[in-house]
């Protein structure tokens, strides 16, 4: 089982090198840094640290890109060779190699398809208290919309994995609803055995503040409405449906 790390990066020059070279001391075949036209040194720093650097406008380049981290995440799929896709945030300070084998070793069970990472949030030098926008926007609604869906830790995680067969016939949501959207997307396409969570400790990144977290709340909340019904929201069609 070939395993690839797919990392969205935009202006993260301080941190995507630390990230880079935990996911290489992992069990990876591959480490991808997919930049979305990052103004900083963070595509330098991610190629010097060892990974293979992509633009987001070089993958599909037929397509015009669209913004948003889903954006990055859906590209980077169709660039990945592994059978298994590990996701990483480029802005995590916390990050160790162990997370990305945990993450691929829940595949031996053939049943599960999308893995998300269990974790404390730190928040301003706490150990705790991070994860806003999951606690206060995305668990209650998954819970009154979605309520057979196992009420996973961290639903929002940055750090997950997916077969990479099953996120070539998934949609992917714009922006910051793409992890909602995988979730239940999943869940639907393959059943609630599908879903696993493994715990990674203590996730610790850049904080942002609440304006930044207003728009990202409104984002999650409109793609788990959508997925129930109410709304629509921006995505993109499945590889699968593409080519």
């Amino acid at each position: 089982m070939q395993v690839s790390v797919v990392i969205p990066a935009l202006n993260e020059e301080a941190t995507v090198a630390d990230v880079v070279s935990a996911a290489r001391a992992s069990c990876a075949d591959e480490v991808i840094v997919v930049d979305s036209d990052s103004t900083d040194a963070t595509a330098a720093n991610a190629e010097a640290a060892g990974a293979t650097v992509l633009n987001w406008r070089d993958i599909a380049p037929e397509i015009p890109v669209q913004p948003g981290k889903g954006e990055a995440l859906w590209r980077g799929v169709l660039a990945a060779q592994g059978d298994i896709v590990v996701f990483l945030d480029a802005d995590v300070t916390t990050v160790e190699a162990g997370w990305v084998d945990r993450l691929a070793g829940a595949f031996v069970d053939k049943r599960v398809h999308l893995v998300k990472a269990s974790y404390d949030r730190a928040l301003n030098g706490a150990p705790r208290g991070g994860g806003r926008v999951t606690e206060l926007t995305a668990k209650p609604l998954l819970r009154l919309l979605f309520p057979d869906i196992p009420p996973l830790d961290q639903p929002l995680a940055g750090e997950y994995a997916i077969r990479r067969d099953t996120a070539l016939k998934v949609p992917f949501v714009a922006g910051y609803g793409v992890e909602a959207g995988l979730l239940i997307d999943v869940a639907s396409l393959h059943g609630l055995s599908s879903l696993a969570q493994i715990p990674l400790g203590q996730k610790a990144h850049r904080n942002r503040p609440l304006h930044e977290l207003s728009a990202m709340a409104e984002t999650v909340a409109a793609t788990i409405l959508a997925r129930a019904g109410v709304g629509d929201v921006p995505q993109r069609q499945p590889w699968a449906e593409l080519r």
